[in-house]
């Protein structure tokens, strides 16, 4: 079904091309006087002289003969010459034109197609009207030519009109039938012979050519892989080049003619041998002999016809025999092309080998034309052929873009389900490592609390219990020891308060706890806190280990001290933060003491806190000093 529609879709551009010929070849008819007879005289010569100011054809001796036009001798190749100047000849075409009538405003002479290897002089009336100044050989012969007849108050019906051509001898000499008329005559049919032969050509290869860029372009930023843009590349510059013949010339051409010719006939094998390349990527099938030989060839040719002392053949000469190898090979190519398209099921392929087929064809019809074997008025038809192949180019290259884009716009679907699945298995999976985590946390809080309760408030049941089952101390002593015991639940419990990284409201929430106790002892408590940074490690175990240690440093103030003023400081000193509580108890010379468990406990807390303790004591009284670091790996 596929099949079936781009092939009616390849006729009904046909279809709509031919149409759109014919309607403009019924709207250009040309009118006027058709020049469709002439009398010719050839003359020898050498080498190549520039045409007088001057010439009738009574004043040129020689024996002229009546010819009919389009006049068009078949080419032979002789090179041979005397001495250092090629061997020449001047063809001289005389017309008369028909008398009678006022002579138009505008009159203008129109030459459909004109050959000459050399150069061409138009005369009107015996006087210079028009030259070529362009190289010799590639002279824009394939373009129309369009000369304006003089048109001054002097000017009278032209009488005569007289053609010289020099030419190589055996080459050129060729002449399409004349028209003479008004612009409104002419004008139509000259501007769409000039379209169809020159503008047409020139044109589409430039087009062509920024399409092959832009296929460049694409392959060298990301695409190498996809070896079918650079082939396309290769196509289009290679079609720019063998189409420069058909719209360059009547001006100078920036180089020689024998590179410029060894240009534009090579440029059909390496234009078959790119096309074969392109169609073996569509139909996946490698045909090494035939891709062996097309190369070789196309070397072959090219060093063969090098413009260099060491080049065996005069490309531009030689052209009318090179090119039946030339299309005996793209016959080969298209055929092959054909086969494994067909076996490989190739659309594309099989399409492509189609409009080279119709491209050889037309490169058959276009050597008879070349070599006077028909009506050298008719248009040269490669040029279609190659602009219609190159649409073809254009369309594969365009449907593989749009299906790799489509490719591409696949995969990031599938990569955004992929990945939309896979963010619900990371959202789900942290979901359950949060959950698992939340588990942790809590069982790990109730691991503290639990041992906390064990080592303070159930060490301090425990003593509580063992002094009454002894019956060692009295009511007071007891209320004591349960008062130590509910300050231990009560410091749990506080640790478990947030503080936000705040270490002084820590300390305000112990001193809301111990400031009543200290008082109703008889012990005042001086608070000479100053803002000290905040501790991003300080969270609710840490908490308490501080609390634990400042616990144990009033513990001891009063119990052991018997101090009756304690001092609570904070400041910041290098970088760390110093909590500094002082008593002025009784002290005791630290080195004469063996550390008890409190004392122990204390250092323990600190070291996994990331600090230290440092203490002095003295007659005076003691100073304790709990120092922690600003930051820690929490």
């Amino acid at each position: 079904m596929g099949f079936s529609r781009e092939i009616r879709s390849y006729l009904a551009v046909v279809a709509a091309a031919l149409l759109v010929l014919v309607a403009i070849h019924a709207l250009s008819r040309p009118r006027g006087v058709h020049l469709t007879a002439a009398e010719l005289l050839v003359q020898p010569s050498l080498g190549y002289t520039p045409p007088s100011l001057v010439a009738a054809r009574r004043a040129i001796p020689g024996d002229w003969s009546a010819i009919s036009l389009p006049h068009a001798p078949l080419p032979s190749i002789n090179t041979a010459a005397d001495g250092a100047e090629p061997p020449t000849a001047i063809s001289w075409y005389a017309f008369h034109l028909p008398q009678g009538g006022a002579r138009p405003h505008d009159l203008y002479l129109y030459i459909p197609r004109w050959k000459t290897d050399g150069t061409i002089a138009v005369y009107v009336d015996g006087r210079l009207q028009y030259q070529s100044h362009a190289n010799l050989q590639w002279n824009g012969s394939n373009q129309p030519l369009w000369i304006a007849f003089p048109d001054t108050a002097e000017a009278s019906p032209p009488h005569e009109i007289l053609i010289r051509m020099q030419h190589v001898r055996g080459i050129g000499g060729a002449l399409s039938t004349l028209w003479v008329g008004s612009y409104s005559d002419l004008a139509a049919t000259y501007m769409v012979r000039h379209f169809f032969q020159a503008d047409l050509p020139y044109l589409s290869t430039w087009a062509f050519l920024a399409a092959g860029v832009f296929a460049l372009i694409v392959w060298m930023k990301g695409g190498r892989r996809q070896i079918l843009y650079l082939l396309f590349f290769t196509v289009t510059l290679v079609a720019f080049v063998r189409g420069m013949h058909n719209y360059m010339g009547l001006d100078r051409l920036p180089i020689s003619d024998a590179w410029f010719g060894w240009l534009t006939v090579n440029a059909v094998p390496w234009l078959i041998l790119n096309i074969h390349l392109f169609v073996q990527r569509i139909h996946s099938h490698r045909t090494p002999v035939l891709t062996g030989a097309v190369v070789a060839l196309t070397i072959a040719l090219g060093v063969a016809t090098l413009p260099q002392p060491w080049g065996l053949l005069d490309a531009t000469l030689m052209a009318p025999i090179l090119y039946p190898a030339m299309l005996v090979m793209a016959f080969a190519v298209a055929g092959f092309g054909f086969y494994w398209s067909w076996r490989a099921n190739s659309l594309e392929g099989f399409a492509l080998s189609a409009w080279g087929s119709l491209m050889t064809l037309a490169g058959v019809y276009d050597w008879l034309l070349q070599n006077n074997l028909i009506d050298i008025e008719n248009l040269f038809l490669s040029v279609y052929a190659q602009t219609a192949i190159i649409f073809a180019f254009c369309h594969i290259i365009l449907r593989q873009y749009t299906l790799a884009t489509e490719r591409v716009e696949q995969a990031n679907v599938v990569l955004a389900e992929r990945l939309a699945a896979r963010e619900s298995e990371l959202v789900a999976s942290h979901e359950k490592l949060r959950a698992i985590e939340r588990r942790e946390l809590i069982h790990e809080e109730r691991q503290r609390l639990m041992q906390d309760m064990h080592d303070g408030l159930g060490s301090s049941l425990v003593s509580a219990l063992r002094v009454v089952e002894h019956g060692h101390t009295d009511e007071m002593d007891v209320a004591q020891l349960l008062k130590g015991c509910i300050d231990d639940l009560k410091l749990t419990i506080d640790s478990m308060e947030p503080v936000e990284t705040d270490l002084l409201l820590l300390l305000g929430t112990l001193r809301f706890r111990l400031q009543p106790r200290l008082e109703a002892t008889g012990v005042m408590l001086r608070w000479e806190v100053r803002d000290v940074p905040p501790l991003p490690w300080l969270d609710q175990r840490r908490s308490l280990h501080i609390l634990r240690i400042l616990q144990e440093a009033f513990t001891n103030a009063v119990k052991h001290a018997d101090a009756s003023e304690i001092v609570v400081t904070t400041d910041l000193i290098d970088g760390e933060i110093h909590v500094g509580i002082t008593d002025n108890g009784r002290g005791f010379d630290p080195e004469h003491v063996l550390p008890g468990r409190g004392l122990n406990n204390q250092s323990r807390r600190a070291e996994v806190l990331g600090g230290r303790l440092e203490l002095c004591s003295g007659p005076g009284g003691t100073a304790f000093q709990l120092i922690l670091p600003v930051a820690m790996a929490i």
